[in-house]
């Protein structure tokens, strides 16, 4: 019940002497439905490794203990660290690790490709950073769910033509669905915003080609030069986002174009990903 687990977190955090702090994007979820929303997302089997971001008080992660899998929860704040490994000292598939999360480092905790799930309550701020951290240096999860700003996750699920380039930098790598949005009223302290469940399942085609060679990360870097030119002029045409991103010419801009039959005049919040997968094989081809 909502008011038992806000009742609960609240005598936590004044046994700890604690204020809630805005730089650590720290709102706490008091909604016990939501809890049970996350772990469902999750599909968790037994032989699961989850990596638990910002665990805070540890809610969450006494929900995800619960299911027998392991449980790496990595916290940035060293008050909420010690209590986390006081409170979970019995709980022998959970380890907590103080620590910031872009500089996590997956290998040491055998960490592979498809083998565990990510799942954390972030702020807005860290969105971005995590899942290109996530998909481009990590080795890639099986499956993401995350608490986000609504605003953020309706942005990330875009189709065109109100595509951006945040849509484009996740879609890439998974599949994002929205799983169930969560007022404002579900936090302590509650934001300003309401919030969603995101579910990323990776796409088959990364899961395909879990070695990173060189090739392939030419290739991405090759797709996100491109990308970040075409969203360079907010609401511009293609052609000259591209021209002044790429220093290439007009004139070889709108002849690659019109070889994937795609018009110069678009705007980048219009294309699909396999279109702008077109267009990159297009410029980069020698041809």
């Amino acid at each position: 019940m909502p008011n038992l687990i806000s009742r609960k977190i609240k005598d936590e955090l004044n046994q700890l002497g604690i204020e809630p702090k805005k730089s650590l994007g720290q709102n706490f979820l008091i909604n016990e439905g939501i809890y049970k929303k996350i772990v469902v997302a999750l599909e968790i089997k037994n032989n699961d490794i989850i990596v638990e971001v910002g665990p805070g008080l540890g809610t969450l992660t006494g929900f995800l203990a619960e299911s027998g899998a392991e449980i790496i929860a990595i916290e940035k704040d060293g008050l909420l660290t010690a209590y986390l490994k006081n409170k979970f000292k019995n709980n022998k598939n959970v380890t907590i690790i103080e620590g910031d999360i872009l500089k996590f480092n997956p290998v040491d905790y055998r960490l592979q490709t498809t083998n565990y799930k990510l799942v954390g309550n972030i702020p807005y701020y860290l969105t971005s950073r995590l899942t290109r951290t996530v998909f481009e240096k990590w080795p890639r999860p099986e499956k993401i769910v995350l608490m986000i700003q609504k605003e953020v996750a309706q942005r990330i699920i875009a189709k065109p033509p109100d595509m951006s380039l945040l849509a484009v930098s996740v879609q890439y790598y998974s599949e994002p669905k929205i799983i169930s949005y969560v007022s404002r009223n579900s936090f302590y302290p509650a934001p300003k915003v309401d919030s969603a469940i995101l579910r990323l399942v990776s796409s088959f085609q990364f899961l395909a080609s879990s070695k990173k060679t060189k090739n392939s990360q030419l290739e991405t870097r090759s797709f996100f030069r491109i990308v970040r030119a075409g969203f360079a002029g907010k609401r511009k045409q293609l052609i000259n986002n591209l021209a002044m991103g790429l220093k290439i010419s007009k004139q070889e801009i709108q002849q690659k174009l019109s070889l994937v039959d795609i018009n110069p005049q678009r705007r980048a919040e219009t294309l699909t990903i396999e279109e702008w997968q077109k267009i990159t094989n297009s410029l980069f081809s020698r041809d």
